[in-house]
């Protein structure tokens, strides 16, 4: 079976609460949240010219000052409430809508909605920016680092209940 030819439903709806699932959750959410970070301020700034500041979001969002209160928040739902949100949310819903599709794109649907919740619900909702920050290039740079997210979010998911 290629990585192509995954499917998300060899498993339950819901996850069974336990360890195993917690440690799932902690190693989905540090890989790809560090592979966030690598996209994120790495190699962004060398396509569009800046890094993604999501720290700068949340500042705008919760009005801290601190710039290290940014950066805990978002590695902390990074880590823990994004993985969360992929295997209690977006999965059962992709397997109740359509549950054949492959893992692959799950996992970029799921990036997708994190996109839209980062850049819409968040930057413009609630902080006051334009929607999608008027699709710069830095719009785009964030769709691609939360496809990335979401596929490693979903490939160490499908990984760790082989």
């Amino acid at each position: 079976m290629t990585m192509t030819d995954m499917q998300t439903t060899r498993t339950p709806l819901m996850p069974r609460l336990s360890t195993r699932l917690l440690m799932t959750i902690l190693i989905a959410g540090l890989a790809a949240d560090l592979t966030w970070e690598v996209w994120a301020r790495g190699v962004t700034p060398l396509l569009v010219g800046g890094a993604l500041e999501p720290a700068a979001l949340v500042q705008s969002v919760f009005g801290f000052q601190s710039r290290l209160a940014g950066e805990i928040i978002h590695a902390i739902v990074g880590i823990v409430f994004y993985p969360i949100g992929y295997l209690f949310i977006a999965r059962p819903l992709q397997r109740m809508i359509i549950p054949s599709l492959p893992l692959f794109l799950t996992g970029l649907g799921f990036g997708t909605g994190l996109w839209i919740f980062a850049l819409y619900v968040m930057a413009h909702l609630i902080a006051g920016l334009p929607a999608f920050l008027g699709f710069i290039p830095l719009t785009w740079a964030s769709l691609v680092g939360h496809w990335l997210f979401g596929l490693i979010v979903a490939y160490v998911v499908w990984w760790r209940e082989r």
